[in-house]
C-alpha cells in the first residue's frame, strides 16, 4: 500500500516538538510542514508494519507457487486468491498452509493438527500467526524488531504481555538485544547482565532447556519482576546450528498452569526466529564455542549511562541495497532532555531523521554520524549548532559535540553552553595553566572566598577553611615576615594596591615561591571594604633562575678548567715540538721540519716527529700521529716519542721497533692509539729502511718526478696486543728528497684522500735548492680545513 501524500494525511493539530539539537535550517513554513508530516507518518507506521508482515507472508506463498510452475508473480497472486476463494479460507491462512507444506520447518511442526488453535485464545489460526510473526521478524534489521513482531503477532494471542530477547556472550553474560511490552526504564535497567548473576534467563542458558515458572519465586531476578505478584514466565533457549546463542523470555500477567505442549512447540519455534537474528549479529556460545563480539549498541548504552552529559546511541539502518539510509536511536541516557518535553521513551527506538528531520541539513548531525561510521575516526568539535525537530519552535543552543564508533554503533554526546559558561571555562583553564588562584575577602566580616586552584596552591583540601590575609605570615617562611607586613599595611590599612613575593610553607612540608597581588575596593553604599586578589605559584620560574645561575657558575668554572688543560697541552706540545725547529744536518743528510698546530687551542693534537743521529751513525727518521686531541693526546705523544728513542738505541730495525712500540701503546698506556712511519738511514750505503703502522706512505722526490713509496703491511699502534710490521727499503741518490708527513697535510672536506695525495705529488716537485722553502711551499698549498695538526719532515741527500 502506498503512503498518502502529505496534504491528504490527517492532521492531529498537535504542534511538532523540537529535539535536543538546534540546527542550522533556513526556517519557513516548508520546514515546519515537513516536521508535521514526519510526525503523522510515525503514527501510521505501526499499522503499516502489521500490513507489511501479512504482505510478506503472501509474498512467500506467491514465490512458492512460482517455483511450482505458476507463470510469474502476478499470475501467482491471482491463483492464490482463486484457491482461497474456492477453499473458503482467508488468503493469509491459505498462504500459511502453502508455506507450512513446503517448508517442513520448526514453525510448521508447531502447528496443531488439525489447526484448531490448540490452547490459543485467538480466532486467527496458529499457522497464520506464526508465519506473519516470522515475516515481520525477517523484515527487521535487529532483535528489537523481532521482539516487537513476536509479541504482536504470536505471543499476545497466547495471553502474553511482554517478551525479551537476550543475547548470550561467551563469558555467560547476557545483553538485552530486544524487548517489547516492558516500561522503557525497565529495559534500560536490564540492558546488560554480568556473568553468574543467576537470572532466570541465565538459568535457562546454562541448562540448555525450556524453563517454566508458573509463579516465579520472590528471590527470582529478571526484567519486569516485581516480587510475589509477578505472573508466569517461560524461558526458551534460542539455538542456531547446535549452539545456544540467546534466550527468549515470555511473560504473562497472571500465574499459570504448566505450559501446554502445543504452546511449548510454538515458543520453541519462535525462539528459533530469535536465534536467526542473534546469530546474524554475532552472538557467542557460552559453552566455549567460537568467540564473537556482543551487541555493541547495548554495550554503548551502558557506557552512555555513565556519562554526565546527554547522550544517544545510534545504530545504522540499511536500505534494500545494503546502504545506510538512517540511524535508529537505540538508547538515550538519563541526562537526555528533549527541549520539546518529549519523554525518552518517545525518542528511543525512532530513526534519527524521523525524530529530528533537521539533522539532515548539510554538515549536520546525520552527515557527521555517517562519516564517523564510514571511516571509524571520532569526531569532536567544541562549538556547533545542533539540529532541532522543527525551525522556529525553540532557541538553537550551541554545544560541544562528540561522536565515536564502537563496533557497528555510534555514541553521540554533547554539552550545551552559553557565552558565560565559555568565558568561565576559559578563565579556569587560564588559571590552571598559570597556577593562579583568586580570592575575595571582606576583612571587616572575616568572609573569605577562594577558588579551587588556590586550595591546590596552598596544598589544602577543598573543604578546608580559606586563610585570610591577616594570617598570611603564619603560613610563610619566618624570614619573609617583614615583606609580608609591609604588604598587609599597604592593602589593609592604607587601602592601596600592592604585591609581593614570599615563600609559602605548605602543610605537606613543601616550600613554594608565591607572588600575591591584592587590590582593595570600597563596598556598595559605604559598606565594608572588599579585597580582590590573586596568588601565583612562581616556584618553577624561581628554581629555573636559580638553576641558570648555578649553571652559569659551573659553566664558567668548566670553561676555566678546560682553558687551563688546553694551555697545558699546548705548552707541553710546543716544548717538545717547536713549530719551527732549528735545521738538522747529519751525515750528509739535510733535515728540515715544518709543524703547523691546530688553529683552535682546544684541538691540540698529538702529531710528532723525530730525527736523531744514533750511536751507530744511523739516523732515526720518525713521524707519528696520536689519535685524539687535548692533554691526553699531548702526553701520549711524549710517551711514544721517548719510548721510540730508547728502542732505537738497541740497534733493532724499524719493523722490530714498531712491534715493541705497539706493546708499549697497548699495555703500558691508557688506551693510546697512533699511526707512525719509522725509518733508519745508513750513510754508508744511502739506504733507508722503513716501516709503517697505519700511516700515510712517504713520498720520494727525484728530479722533477714525485712518487709514493710502496706500503708495507702494518696495523696502527695500540689496536691489538701483538702485531708485526713489514719493512721496505729505498736507496737515496744525491739530490733526492724524502717527505714524511701526517694526515693533516692531506685531509680536506671537499675531496678524497687519493685526490689530496695526487695534489701533494704535483706540489712536491720539482724541488728548489732550499729544502726549507720547499716545505714552506707544501705547507702553504695544503689548505687543510679539518682543524688538525700538520707536520712535514723532509730529508734531502746532498
Amino acid at each position: 500500500m502506498n503512503d498518502p501524500t502529505p496534504d491528504s494525511a490527517p492532521d492531529t493539530g498537535r504542534p511538532v516538538p523540537p529535539g535536543p539539537f538546534a540546527g542550522t535550517g533556513t526556517g519557513g513554513s516548508g520546514v515546519e510542514r515537513l516536521a508535521a508530516v514526519v510526525e503523522r507518518l510515525r503514527r501510521r507506521l505501526d499499522a503499516q508494519e502489521s500490513a507489511a508482515a501479512t504482505q510478506g507472508l503472501l509474498d512467500v506463498a506467491k514465490g512458492i507457487l512460482v517455483e511450482r510452475g505458476v507463470d510469474g508473480p502476478a499470475e501467482a497472486a491471482r491463483h492464490l486468491e482463486e484457491l482461497a476463494a474456492r477453499a473458503g479460507l482467508p488468503t493469509a491462512e491459505l498462504a500459511a498452509d502453502i508455506v507450512n507444506e513446503s517448508a517442513h520447518d520448526a514453525l510448521s511442526r508447531a502447528v496443531p493438527a488439525p489447526d484448531t488453535g490448540g490452547a490459543d485464545r485467538a480466532a486467527t489460526p496458529v499457522s497464520v500467526r506464526l508465519r506473519i510473526a516470522e515475516a515481520g521478524a525477517l523484515s527487521g534489521t535487529d532483535a528489537q524488531t523481532v521482539a516487537q513482531s513476536l509479541l504482536v503477532h504470536a505471543l499476545e494471542p497466547l495471553g502474553a504481555t511482554a517478551a525479551a530477547v537476550w543475547q548470550a556472550d561467551q563469558d555467560g553474560s547476557l545483553t538485552l538485544a530486544g524487548s517489547a511490552g516492558f516500561p522503557a526504564a525497565e529495559a534500560v535497567r536490564w540492558r546488560y547482565v554480568p556473568p553468574r548473576v543467576g537470572t532466570l534467563a541465565q538459568q535457562a542458558l546454562l541448562s540448555g532447556r525450556t524453563l517454566w515458572h508458573g509463579a516465579p519465586p520472590a528471590s527470582a531476578a529478571s526484567i519486569g519482576l516485581s516480587g510475589s505478584g509477578s505472573g508466569a514466565r517461560a524461558l526458551i533457549p534460542a539455538q542456531r546450528a547446535g549452539r545456544t546463542v540467546g534466550v527468549l523470555e515470555v511473560c504473562w500477567p497472571e500465574p499459570g498452569t504448566p505450559l501446554p505442549r502445543a504452546v511449548h512447540r510454538q515458543l520453541t519455534a519462535l525462539a528459533g526466529l530469535c536465534a536467526h537474528t542473534l546469530g546474524g549479529t554475532g552472538s557467542a556460545a557460552p559453552d566455549g564455542g567460537e568467540p564473537v563480539r556482543a551487541d555493541s549498541a547495548a554495550r554503548l548504552g551502558g557506557l552512555a549511562e555513565g556519562l554526565l552529559d546527554p547522550a544517544l546511541v545510534l545504530q545504522p539502518l540499511l536500505d534494500d541495497q545494503g546502504r545506510i539510509c538512517d540511524f535508529r536511536i537505540t538508547y538515550t541516557n538519563e541526562h537526555f532532555t528533549d527541549f520539546a518535553g518529549r519523554p525518552r521513551a518517545d525518542i528511543t527506538g525512532r530513526p534519527l531523521l524521523e525524530a529530528y528531520p533537521l539533522a539532515a541539513a548539510d554538515g549536520g548531525l546525520y552527515e557527521r554520524a555517517l562519516r564517523v561510521h564510514t571511516t571509524g575516526e571520532p569526531f569532536r568539535t567544541e562549538r556547533t549548532v545542533l539540529p532541532a525537530a522543527a525551525e522556529g519552535t525553540a532557541p538553537h543552543p550551541t554545544a560541544a559535540l562528540g561522536i565515536g564508533r564502537y563496533g557497528d554503533a555510534l555514541l553521540v554526546s554533547w554539552r550545551t553552553h552559553n557565552e558565560a559558561t565559555r568565558l568561565a571555562a576559559l578563565v579556569e583553564h587560564t588559571q590552571r595553566l598559570g597556577r593562579i588562584g583568586g580570592f575575595e575577602e571582606t576583612p571587616a566580616t572575616g568572609e573569605v572566598i577562594w577558588n579551587s586552584q588556590l586550595f591546590d596552591i596552598y596544598g589544602l583540601p577543598p573543604d578546608s577553611a580559606p586563610i585570610p590575609l591577616e594570617r598570611l605570615r603564619h603560613h610563610a617562611h619566618p624570614d619573609d615576615a617583614d615583606i609580608i607586613g609591609r604588604f598587609l599595611r599597604e592593602v589593609l590599612h592604607q587601602r592601596g594596591s600592592a604585591s609581593t613575593a614570599f615563600r609559602l610553607l605548605r602543610p605537606d612540608g613543601v616550600v613554594r615561591y608565591i607572588r600575591v597581588v591584592a587590590e582593595p575596593a570600597a563596598g556598595p553604599e559605604g559598606g565594608p571594604m572588599t579585597v580582590h586578589g590573586a596568588y601565583q605559584d612562581v616556584s618553577a620560574q624561581h628554581w629555573t633562575e636559580v638553576a641558570l645561575a648555578a649553571t652559569r657558575n659551573q659553566l664558567a668554572d668548566s670553561e676555566q678548567r678546560a682553558d687551563e688543560r688546553d694551555l697545558l697541552a699546548l705548552q707541553l706540545q710546543r716544548a717538545i715540538m717547536p713549530a719551527a725547529p732549528a735545521p738538522i744536518d747529519a751525515s750528509g743528510l739535510q733535515v728540515a721540519v715544518r709543524y703547523r698546530p691546530a688553529e683552535k687551542g682546544h684541538l691540540v693534537g698529538g702529531d710528532w716527529y723525530d730525527a736523531v743521529v744514533l750511536p751507530s751513525k744511523q739516523v732515526l727518521l720518525v713521524v707519528g700521529d696520536i689519535a685524539g686531541h687535548g692533554i691526553d693526546a699531548a702526553t701520549g705523544m711524549v710517551v711514544l716519542r721517548n719510548a721510540l728513542r730508547g728502542l732505537a738505541a738497541t740497534g733493532a730495525g724499524p719493523g722490530r721497533m714498531l712491534g715493541w712500540l705497539n706493546t708499549v701503546a697497548h699495555r703500558l698506556t691508557e688506551h693510546v692509539t697512533a699511526t707512525v712511519v719509522c725509518g733508519l738511514y745508513d750513510p754508508s750505503t744511502r739506504v733507508v729502511r722503513w716501516a709503517r703502522a697505519g700511516h700515510p706512505p712517504p713520498v720520494l722526490v727525484r728530479g722533477a718526478r714525485s712518487t709514493v713509496l710502496p706500503l708495507p703491511a702494518g696495523i696502527l699502534l695500540g689496536a691489538v696486543a701483538e702485531a708485526s710490521y713489514a719493512e721496505e727499503t729505498v736507496v737515496l741518490e744525491p739530490g733526492d728528497t724524502l717527505l714524511l708527513y701526517t694526515d693533516g697535510l692531506l685531509e680536506r672536506r671537499d675531496r678524497t684522500v687519493n685526490q689530496s695525495l695526487e695534489q701533494l705529488l704535483r706540489d712536491a716537485g720539482p724541488p728548489t735548492g732550499d729544502l726549507e722553502e720547499d716545505l714552506d711551499r707544501l705547507l702553504t698549498h695544503s689548505n687543510s680545513d679539518t682543524d688538525d695538526d700538520t707536520c712535514i719532515i723532509g730529508f734531502r741527500l746532498r
